[in-house]
């Protein structure tokens, strides 16, 4: 049993006449008000999957070591942690937010460096199921799990998702990337987006990192902005230009085998706060 997630699709051209945004939304945390994965492992999983959480957001191993463990630790019932990830709450401005987006040609991805398995669900639940979902595959087979990464950077394996590599792609296109999160996954996409959306410990890692951000608490805030935002650039297109292709990055590279090498899976030692690289 698994939820089918696949490589995520082409990002699509920059159409003439379109405002030049993108918009990456992370899930646990953030279009979810729980972080779901957690609250999933929290419920049914017993073992020592709390010290392989704690060691990731200590930065001592990356996510895709961390949720291998923790799947090779399930034996509940699938439809169980079903139910347990369908029962969490969701940002009710989430959805108002993505139609105004759509309306205006805006893309909008859900990208999630999570279990993954949950989140076509909720998506369809809420309405938005045609949003593109990049994320990691969870299966159901034997009494356990198992998880893939087909989103992953194909030459540094600490994430189980490269959020980065989408901002990066979406970026290629001519789009400034608005990138709307709130914790600790989410660093590796922040410090390569155009414009930060940021809340609980992400706020923190921006902080640190140097990178400059919106605090945010509810999606009717990043909602009212890109009124605000789509406002102004249909007055004046000159307030909101394209991204130059193959131009720099905000912030350089800082993750992945640009600046650590090729073929790791866990963090470097003393790498943070990121030192730029390019």
């Amino acid at each position: 049993m698994s939820i089918p997630i696949a490589v995520a699709p082409p990002v699509p051209s920059l159409a003439a006449g379109a405002p030049p945004l993108a918009i990456l939304v992370d899930y646990d945390g953030t279009i979810a008000l729980t972080d779901v994965s957690d609250t999933v492992m929290a419920e049914h999983v017993t073992g020592d999957w709390e010290a392989e959480a704690a060691a990731y957001d200590a930065g001592l191993i990356g996510s895709r070591r961390l949720m291998e463990r923790e799947m090779a630790m399930v034996r509940a019932d699938p439809a169980e942690l079903f139910a347990t990830a369908a029962a969490q709450p969701h940002d009710p401005g989430f959805v108002p937010f993505v139609r105004r987006a759509q309306a205006a040609g805006i893309p909008v991805e859900v990208v999630s460096d999570g279990l993954g398995f949950f989140i076509r669900p909720a998506m369809e639940a809420l309405g938005v199921g045609e949003l593109p979902i990049v994320t990691a595959r969870t299966a159901f087979r034997n009494g356990g799990a198992s998880i893939a990464f087909p989103n992953g950077n194909s030459r540094c394996f600490v994430c189980g998702t490269c959020k980065r590599d989408r901002v990066l792609a979406h970026r290629a296109a001519g789009r400034r990337v608005v990138f709307i999160g709130d914790g600790e996954s989410d660093r590796y996409a922040a410090g390569y987006s155009d414009i930060v959306f940021a809340k609980r410990s992400l706020v923190r890692i921006c902080l640190e990192a140097g990178w400059d951000f919106r605090r945010w608490t509810e999606f009717a805030e990043v909602d009212a902005w890109l009124a605000t935002t789509l406002h102004a650039w249909v007055a004046d297109p000159a307030s909101l230009t394209p991204v130059v292709p193959g131009g720099a990055t905000p912030n350089g590279f800082f993750c992945g085998p640009e600046a650590w090498g090729a073929g790791r899976d866990d963090p470097p030692a003393g790498w943070w706060p990121p030192t730029r690289v390019g």
